[in-house]
């Protein structure tokens, strides 16, 4: 078996586990981030950088160059109930370097940080490398076990920080508890296309007891359909033709997009929603982040998906 050494091991590279590796490494710490996949493509995955990120990456420098990355930027946040429509969140207000989201794919965001994270002398960024257990000594965690390209390997760590995920691997290996506060909804995502005149920004729609979420992403629109938690079999149950008259209703100007756009179930998304939280984030040697410490409801829980401030 391989043996590697750090200061500090990051398993998973998500956005948290990216920018705390990036942060150590900027200050001086040697930091090995472990990634599972390939790259970091991934579809429906967070792609909103709020201005509380975008004011970090000020911060850090980083802002000017991060946005000569693709993206749209949303201003205001909108919604509709019924037939009335409200502004509810005007992003022009913050007193932020950037008073927008900015909306770009997650990829993006990670291969940007992880580009930045090469540039430093104590940044380690391992690909397609898998943690599958913990090193301990007595009660201290002292690194991990992962499977990588070319086998075994042994990662050895003063520190090492689990940012892998609502499924977290460390989590289930740690013992440490979990508080479940429960979901009632689960979502479903779909895309819709973009036609001219469209407005560029966020929409929440709220129509006969539905909750419908448009997001703009410059050639297509990203929708969240909310559903009764455990309801998506009920719903490909009562068929095709039912689900898109019920999007039919509450999807407003887009609605004669939806037949052409959704052809079968396959091109709807399940993200299955929990919300649940360690009750103890940490241990000697071994520290949670992200989704892994907490993981958030989609409505208004940005810090699940974007490195904000209260990462």
């Amino acid at each position: 078996m391989e043996t590697l050494s750090t200061t500090c091991v990051i398993a998973g590279g998500g956005p948290a586990g990216m920018m705390c590796g990036y942060l150590l490494a900027r200050a001086g710490v040697d930091v090995t981030v472990l990634e599972k996949h390939k790259d970091f493509l991934r579809d429906f995955r967070g792609d909103t950088a709020h201005p509380s990120t975008l004011q970090v990456m000020h911060e850090l420098g980083l802002l000017e160059e991060f946005l000569k990355l693709p993206h749209t930027r949303g201003r205001t946040g909108n919604i509709e109930i019924g037939d009335e429509h409200f502004t509810i969140a005007d992003f022009g207000y913050l007193p932020t370097a950037a008073k927008f989201i900015a909306l770009m794919p997650q990829w993006d965001f990670l291969d940007f940080l992880a580009a930045q994270g090469r540039k430093l002398p104590n940044f380690h960024l391992l690909m397609q490398t898998q943690v599958k257990d913990m090193i301990a000594q007595g009660e201290r965690i002292c690194g991990v076990l992962a499977m990588g390209p070319a086998g075994n390997v042994q990662i050895k760590a003063e520190l090492t920080i689990a940012a892998d995920g609502r499924h977290s691997t460390l989590r289930d290996k740690s013992r440490l508890k979990v508080d479940d506060l429960g979901a009632p909804f689960d979502m479903l995502w779909l895309s819709l296309p973009v036609l001219p005149g469209d407005p560029a920004d966020l929409i929440g729609k709220v129509r006969d007891g539905q909750l419908f979420v448009m997001i703009y992403r410059t050639n297509y629109w990203q929708c969240a359909y909310l559903i009764p938690k455990g309801g998506f079999d009920t719903i490909k149950a009562d068929g095709l033709t039912k689900f898109r008259n019920r999007l039919k209703s509450i999807a407003g100007f887009a609605a004669d997009r939806i037949d052409e756009a959704i052809k079968d179930f396959d091109r709807i998304k399940l993200l299955t929603v929990a919300v649940n939280r360690l009750k103890k984030w940490a241990r000697p040697g071994l520290l949670f982040i992200g989704d892994a410490a907490h993981t958030m409801s989609p409505i208004g829980g940005w810090a699940s998906t974007s490195p904000s401030r209260t990462r």
